[in-house]
């Protein structure tokens, strides 16, 4: 059987302490992933259950946990493998890269709306799309205010300004 001293017990928890919580905020030993991709960009959620911290690393409390796969999310910021994101309802904090999906999403915003044929007011109505509803963008073609999403099985068209998700001017092939 092993006894160790107090002195020793105190060490080893020295040690843990400083290799854990201090050297990863210095940069040491860990290797920076930060991006050349655009910041701001929309991605979205890679698991049905994401927590939100309210700094970039696992010392920092988690502060929300978001249970919608898929959900988009706005990535704002960078620091190593942390990204900063903000929702659809303005709320911030820090989410590990791993958590991240590349796949493009939007929710539907305001109330009910219509998916329609074609990118025109006036084109038949597909379909109605609730409220807080995630689908896939497919397409945001240049010069429309217009984005092709996909829902369940079915597909129409949605303007920008009825869901959050992609950008005013932002073109999506």
């Amino acid at each position: 059987m092993i006894i160790f001293s107090h002195r020793i017990i105190l060490a080893l928890l020295l040690y843990f302490i400083t290799y854990f919580s201090v050297l990863p905020n210095l940069g040491l030993g860990v290797k920076a992933e930060e991006t050349t991709l655009p910041l701001p960009r929309f991605v979205s959620l890679r698991n049905d259950q994401v927590r939100l911290r309210t700094g970039p690393g696992v010392q920092y409390p988690i502060e929300w946990v978001y249970q919608r796969r898929y959900l988009p999310v706005e990535i704002i910021a960078e620091y190593r493998t942390w990204r900063k994101i903000r929702d659809w309802q303005s709320t911030q904090g820090w989410i590990h890269q791993s958590m991240l999906s590349g796949r493009r999403t939007a929710i539907v915003t305001g109330k009910r709306r219509s998916l329609r044929s074609n990118a025109d007011t006036k084109s038949s109505p597909v379909a109605e799309i609730e409220v807080a509803a995630i689908a896939d963008l497919k397409k945001c073609p240049s010069g429309s205010g217009w984005c092709l999403i996909k829902a369940g099985e079915i597909t129409g068209w949605l303007r920008k300004v009825e869901f959050w998700g992609a950008y005013r001017n932002e073109i999506l092939q």
